[in-house]
């Protein structure tokens, strides 16, 4: 049974969507789910999603409702679960708390789900709706969403400029152009990720250790030691497995893969592997990575939502040109380096024909910086 929707829907699903950011650096590889229940104009309770593993929103709001809860409107940003998972379905919890409505934002892109756990809610006679502040709901999850319905992660390429777009003196020097508060800015988008990726140039040059701290990341104390605690996936991609064991960054908390063009009994790749290092072999026809195959493989085996990655301009104009990158992120600072200095990508364009165009969504300041986050997809633009 469908249901009429009013202002106070909006005003009530607003604030599910709120709450659903307290997961944003910690729910993977779950969505962020934020929930409120609401009887008679009032807030009852109130909960989000916050880690894998532990109760999901829907419970924690019931939990402070109680009783309250009977004959009240949910409001949920994500449909609820209909599957048992690492925890029951939530669905059966709504229909156990003798809730009279359920109010989604959007429908669950789980094929294990999908539409589901709405069913389950309407043959237990509970006045559903779904479709409320949608686009606010679908850019909390845009990982989880593309894992679904793509087979793949949500894509961000994240690079740092001078004005005259250069990202690094032509001696390699880049430390650094942008300022602390876009410098916290990237942090924040590392610990969002479920993987970082980058070049195995950046981590022998730059000596890359592509984690979150805690202390850079510009958060309250509290909130900023449980995004770090949580270290993204490192993904290198080496092509002829050039990066040595005792490269800093492989003794650092979390996991590191290694993506090769080279057979994994390679007696380079036979030594990553012995020092706890995941090989991934995936040639592609030009003796290099197959980049295109590497984002499936993240997404099934890896359960990888968001990939960041942070990289040189070889590597981010193979990934532009392969149409793997959904959003550039740029951190442009007021400062020249000069036409001899490094490029943001290896474009080798001859026709304004073959010029790429991108869609501007986002221009903010941080600092004394530029940030400019642009849609690399086609079927945005």
């Amino acid at each position: 049974m469908n249901i009429p929707l009013g202002a106070a829907d909006h005003q009530w699903m607003a604030r599910a969507i709120q709450l659903a950011r307290q997961g944003l650096y910690t729910t993977d590889p779950n969505p962020r789910v934020g929930c409120v229940i609401v009887r008679d104009g009032l807030l009852v309770g109130e909960g989000a999603h916050l880690r894998a593993g532990e109760p999901h929103a829907e419970v924690h709001a019931l939990r402070a409702a109680g009783e309250r809860a009977r004959g009240a409107t949910a409001y949920v940003t994500l449909e609820p679960c209909s599957h048992h998972g690492k925890t029951p379905p939530c669905a059966e919890a709504l229909v156990r708390a003798g809730v009279g409505r359920v109010v989604c934002a959007m429908q669950d892109p789980n094929p294990l789900v999908a539409g589901q756990g709405l069913a389950r809610l309407r043959a237990a006679g509970i006045a559903t709706a779904a479709g409320v502040l949608e686009p606010e709901a679908r850019a909390l999850n845009p990982g989880f969403i593309s894992r679904m319905e793509r087979g793949r992660p949500f894509t961000r390429l994240k690079l740092a400029s001078s004005l005259d777009g250069r990202t690094a003196m032509q001696s390699g020097e880049s430390q650094w152009i942008t300022g602390a508060a876009a410098r916290a800015d990237v942090q924040r988008l590392r610990a969002r990720s479920s993987a970082v990726l980058t070049g195995v140039e950046t981590v022998l040059i730059d000596k890359a250790s592509l984690t979150v701290r805690a202390a850079e990341l510009g958060l309250p104390d509290a909130e900023a030691q449980r995004a770090a605690q949580r270290q993204p996936l490192r993904v290198v991609v080496d092509s002829h497995l050039r990066l040595p064991v005792s490269t800093p960054m492989l003794n650092l908390s979390g996991s590191t893969l290694v993506a090769t063009a080279m057979p994994d009994n390679a007696p380079a790749a036979i030594a990553l592997s012995a020092a706890g290092v995941q090989v991934l072999s995936l040639p592609g026809a030009d003796g290099r990575v197959d980049l295109a195959a590497l984002l499936p493989w993240l997404a099934q085996h890896a359960q990888c939502n968001e990939l960041l990655i942070e990289c040189g301009a070889t590597l981010a104009g193979s990934a532009l040109r392969a149409g793997l990158v959904d959003e550039l992120v740029l951190y442009m600072a007021p400062t020249l380096l000069g036409s001899a200095a490094r490029p943001l990508f290896n474009l080798p364009l001859e026709q304004m024909a073959q010029q790429y165009r991108l869609q501007l969504t986002d221009t903010r300041q941080l600092g004394d910086d530029l940030r400019l986050t642009l849609s690399c997809r086609q079927d945005d633009n």
